[in-house]
């Protein structure tokens, strides 16, 4: 899920360096004769991503930039982008934030990890995988950060034993793996569902809002497409940091009953915890069986067509739903209190939910303003490559391109554009917008590529050569595969005819031309 931002101090030359960039772009370019709004909306995005990548401010106030320029500048009513910021998409990620909260206070994510890894763990291959999966586990349901910054102190337990064993020559090596398998599998879990990393809720609402007649894209669809890409990457990972990383030497094995007494020592399971893991089955069996999964031939029916209005649920309904039951359930331990309480607000990355309003904003300003039609025209030429070519291509710019900035807001940034460019070609455009929402996420080389990278890095036992090397490996893998289950899988699992431009993309088109 999000990230949390860390307080950086305000770089005046780049913010100053942006407004100079703003008024000379809009002073003396002129990008569509006799529609000023084209120039106006391209330099509020160039500034904003200059903002956003640099963070010469914080994020969320570089996000709220639409809501003053955008009625500024003629592009979009004041009243309209306002009402851009709040939807569905937001309450999913606050209802699902409420619930990553409610399972670290009550420490319910810790007792699900030492549970892999009692279950799992053993020799040195069994130890790796039972980091992996509690790290990918936990990363599809609450923040990556959080689940690395959990995972570290037991890893460092799990060595210290090992190295007291072994000796700390001997397993270096293995110590550089285990930490790298932390922070890879926190963000290949994240890709699994809509609420595991902020990139996935970014493309289901952007792509609402450019093609608002387009069937929606459920909790339920997400998972069925993503997962096996998931499991697919979590497995390569495993073998190649195993192949690397594991010592050739045999190594005695460490006794399950070293988990089992962490286990232990987090004592009895609680009313609270109880309560919260039915709560958290329930919200994601909700999520997955809300609409009907169409695979083929085969249907699963949706539990909201017993309602009398299931068009009215969303994925949004549903974890608010979960969420007040969660204010309102009591807890035993703190008598006259919920299992959380309103001071939960303090820990909600306020950042990231103005980060996704500011992205949808600038979609919007994008479309309305023409900018959209008249980028895809300047990319007409890239309709002479084949569906493999483009997935292929935006797929490795976008891995290499998230590897320096935010993978929120570049998605944010790029989803309009690549939308724009499908509708030119005539190209489906969940085939483009998809993998490069994926690859968002899929950045492995650089500590400051994502906040997991960077946790296990500031651990002090990895070399940046060594995270380079790792990684650049697993981004090419990344590649590879996002593309081939892109190209094969995703009309399947979407039900979708995909070598078909289809009629709510050609509404759109006719929509925005008008």
């Amino acid at each position: 899920m999000a990230q949390l931002e860390s307080n950086k101090p305000l770089n005046l030359r780049i913010i100053g360096l942006g407004l100079i960039i703003f008024i000379a772009f809009t002073s003396f370019i002129d990008l569509s004769p006799g529609n000023p709004q084209v120039t106006y909306t391209a330099a509020i995005a160039i500034i904003m991503a200059l903002w956003w990548v640099t963070e010469a401010i914080p994020i969320g106030v570089t996000a709220l930039l639409p809501v003053l320029l955008f009625p500024a500048f003629g592009i979009m009513n004041g009243k309209a982008v306002s009402t851009v910021y709040i939807n569905y998409i937001i309450f999913l990620f606050l209802g699902g934030f409420m619930m990553a909260i409610a399972l670290e206070k009550w420490n319910l994510h810790k007792r699900m990890a030492l549970a892999i890894l009692m279950s799992v763990g053993g020799s040195p291959f069994r130890i790796l995988l039972g980091f992996m999966l509690a790290s990918a586990f936990l990363s599809m349901w609450m923040s990556n950060t959080a689940t690395a910054m959990m995972m570290l102190p037991i890893a460092f337990s799990v060595l210290n034993s090992l190295e007291e064993e072994h000796g700390k020559e001997d397993m270096n090596r293995f110590s550089i793996g285990i930490l790298l398998s932390i922070a890879y599998a926190c963000s290949i879990g994240g890709i699994a569902t809509l609420v595991g990393t902020p990139p996935n809720l970014a493309f289901v609402r952007i792509f609402e809002i450019t093609f608002p007649n387009a069937t929606e894209i459920s909790f339920g669809q997400w998972l069925i497409f993503a997962l096996p890409l998931a499991i697919g990457m979590f497995f390569i990972t495993l073998v190649y940091l195993a192949f690397l990383f594991i010592p050739k030497k045999p190594i005695k094995k460490l006794n399950r009953s070293f988990f089992k007494e962490k286990y232990k020592a987090l004592g009895p399971l609680t009313y609270e915890q109880k309560v919260l893991s039915a709560l958290f089955i329930l919200l994601i069996l909700l999520w997955i069986f809300r609409k009907n999964i169409n695979i083929g031939a085969t249907v699963i029916p949706g539990w909201s067509q017993l309602l009398n209005y299931p068009k009215f649920i969303n994925d949004g309904t549903i974890a608010i739903f979960i969420a007040l039951l969660l204010f309102i359930i009591p807890s035993k331990e703190n008598k006259g209190e919920g299992l959380i309480t309103w001071n939960v607000s303090y820990k909600i990355p306020w950042h990231i939910i103005l980060l996704f309003g500011g992205g949808f904003a600038l979609a919007k300003g994008f479309l309305d303003s023409g900018l959209s039609a008249h980028i895809g025209a300047q990319l007409q030429s890239a309709g002479n490559f084949s569906d493999l070519g483009l997935i292929a291509t935006i797929t490795t710019v976008m891995s290499f391109l998230t590897e320096f900035t935010s993978n929120t807001a570049t998605t944010e940034m790029m989803l309009p554009i690549i939308s724009a460019m499908a509708t030119q070609i005539g190209t489906h455009p969940i085939l483009l917008m998809v993998p490069l929402t994926l690859a968002a996420s899929m950045a492995f080389m650089f500590p400051i590529a994502t906040p997991p990278n960077a946790i296990v890095f500031g651990s002090g036992k990895i070399k940046m050569k060594d995270m380079i090397f790792t990684g650049f490996f697993l981004n090419m893998l990344a590649i590879i595969l996002i593309t081939l289950t892109t190209y094969y899988w995703l009309p399947i699992a979407f039900d979708m005819d995909l070598s078909i431009f289809p009629e709510w993309a050609k509404e759109a088109v006719l929509n925005h031309s008008k």
